[in-house]
């Protein structure tokens, strides 16, 4: 596969924005001719009320291209990122037509052979899991990437047409290679524990204890000085997993199963602790709290991972003869979604999380955003970000 094109702006006014953007990706496509058929599009809630209006002028200025894409209170491109501007960062993919579908809830994908999906939600929408989980067993590779809309305004979605709520996005067929990776933004600060019984969203003993009195032992919390334990608790999280997943990547580190959830009570009379998720016996629950280099050095495995399986593919296709040019570094795109709750506040310095990947994959075209809940696997994830590379 060719390299993607990409380009990306910012301004007040979209359709200056956006004539920077095109004349960005104008620029590569001279350099390199190709003819793109699907585009990404992620646009800063600043933009969000003039969707339509934007939609409109990307098919007019590249028609035949199939557009997707979400709105996000940061938006981001190769090591850059945009946060409280009004900004754009488009993605054009020259990829055979068969070998994707566009989605949504006026039109769903009905017999087409999905293996994998790039999902777009609205945050409000109803039994948002049960949807991700249907979705996800209708693709063959059972895998889902993306995340929620993010916006202070107006929440949409784009998908062939600009949507409030529900699902979208574009789903692949097998032929199209790429790999994804989840990196966790938090670290536990206990042991992993099961939980023994739990009532609807209430862990009541972990272990056969109290998970109250486990939460206060795990985070070091004294109960009788409240005020102290109290500004503990509002610095922890909940780390949840299904009994058979591997809630530990690595001793101290969160496998990419591991959804983080908020604490949202504590009930001092049965001695149990409130998890903003369903909770249920069996499952494994370790306390966690964010932190910002354990995030870091995630980021860089995972990105180093990648790294190594992009090697070995580009290995094995040199071996082969008569296949198209390939970008240098064997990756034609990117796209990269993480937590609003992330980004450069979270890393230290403006646009830190984006320079990482960067440094770690090289000056692949990339674009994202930054959004109220990541998508990978089947499952909606908190605190997280999901890079997926298209494999040239």
């Amino acid at each position: 596969m060719k390299s993607f094109l990409h380009g990306h702006a910012t301004h007040p006014d979209w359709r200056t924005a956006l004539v920077a953007a095109a004349a960005q990706i104008d620029a590569q496509q001279r350099a390199a001719p190709c003819t793109p058929t699907l585009g990404f599009v992620y646009l800063t809630d600043h933009y969000a009320a003039q969707a339509e209006a934007l939609h409109d002028e990307l098919r007019r200025r590249w028609p035949g291209v199939a557009w997707v894409g979400a709105v996000g209170v940061g938006i981001a491109a190769s090591g850059v990122e945009y946060f409280d501007l009004p900004a754009l960062s488009l993605l054009l993919a020259p990829m055979p037509s068969e070998q994707f579908r566009v989605f949504s809830g006026v039109k769903p994908l009905a017999s087409f052979a999905a293996h994998t999906a790039l999902v777009h939600a609205d945050a409000a929408t109803p039994e948002l899991g049960e949807l991700l989980h249907e979705m996800s067993a209708r693709t063959a590779g059972d895998y889902l990437f993306g995340g929620l809309a993010s916006s202070r305004a107006r929440t949409v979605t784009l998908a062939d047409g600009v949507f409030e709520g529900g699902l979208s996005g574009v789903a692949f067929t097998q032929e199209v290679a790429l790999l994804s990776r989840v990196t966790q933004g938090c670290q536990p600060v206990g042991p992993v524990h099961r939980v023994t019984s739990a009532q609807r969203n209430v862990a009541l003993t972990l272990d056969d204890e109290p998970a109250l009195d486990v939460l206060l032992r795990d985070i070091g919390a004294d109960a009788d000085r409240p005020r102290d334990a109290l500004q503990r608790l509002q610095q922890t999280l909940a780390g949840l997993s299904d009994g058979g997943d591997r809630a530990l990547a690595r001793p101290g580190q969160f496998g990419s199963d591991t959804r983080v959830r908020h604490l949202i009570g504590i009930d001092p009379q049965q001695r149990g602790v409130a998890v903003a998720d369903a909770v249920d016996e069996g499952m494994q629950l370790a306390f966690c709290q964010r932190h910002r280099e354990a995030a870091a050095r995630d980021l860089t495995r995972i990105c180093a991972e990648i790294r190594e399986e992009i090697e070995a593919h580009a290995l094995e296709l040199s071996s082969q003869e008569a296949l198209p040019p390939a970008a240098p570094s064997g990756i034609a795109g990117a796209v990269f979604v993480s937590c609003a709750g992330r980004g450069g506040p979270h890393f230290g310095a403006p646009s830190a999380e984006l320079q990482m990947v960067r440094r770690a994959l090289g000056d692949v075209p990339l674009a994202g955003f930054f959004a109220g809940g990541e998508i990978a696997h089947r499952h909606l994830y908190g605190y997280t970000a999901v890079l997926t590379v298209f494999m040239a």
